[in-house]
């Protein structure tokens, strides 16, 4: 009996954090706030990139939530950009051929991997939200060599829900 109280306090949590995300934004100002600062309102990020021009932090809300942050660092060390990376611009630029290294910076870890071995294909998918308010599941099919082969959006039923 443990175990439901258990994960219900950690759904609490995750949608605690996902509901501050916006007084935590608020808090940031870009060419003004520090990396420091980003790690002080966000915590530690789920993944860090280093770029030419700086550094990306992901901070995810996956798979309960239904955004992704990427938080770009400029050299400076001052922030540069702070986007949620779950949006149909976004999903237009997944491509066939893409490498899954490229979808994972682009869209931040996804909320379910589910791979099909007899298709020698892995899916990967995020929920998000359509504007206005439809609940959505964009789903991104890999190789065998984890490159994209296809992707779309679909309603998000709740078959998460097992």
């Amino acid at each position: 009996m443990g175990r439901p109280l258990g994960l219900l306090a950690g759904l609490a949590l995750v949608l605690g954090l996902a509901a501050c995300d916006p007084q935590r934004i608020d808090k940031l100002e870009e060419g003004v706030s520090t990396e420091a600062d980003v790690r002080a309102q966000f915590g530690e990020p789920e993944n860090v990139w280093d770029t030419p021009g700086g550094r990306v932090l992901e901070y995810n809300r996956q798979p309960q939530g239904q955004k992704n942050y990427m938080i770009t660092i400029g050299a400076d060390g001052k922030m540069s950009a702070l986007r949620q990376v779950l949006t149909p611009e976004n999903f237009a630029r997944v491509r066939p051929g893409m490498p899954m290294e490229d979808l994972r910076k682009l869209l931040g870890k996804p909320a379910k991997v589910t791979p099909y071995a007899l298709k020698r294909e892995t899916e990967w998918e995020w929920r998000w939200v359509q504007p206005p308010n439809s609940p959505m599941v964009f789903t991104a099919v890999l190789d065998d060599h984890q490159y994209v082969v296809r992707s779309g959006s679909s309603p998000d039923r709740g078959t998460e829900a097992n």
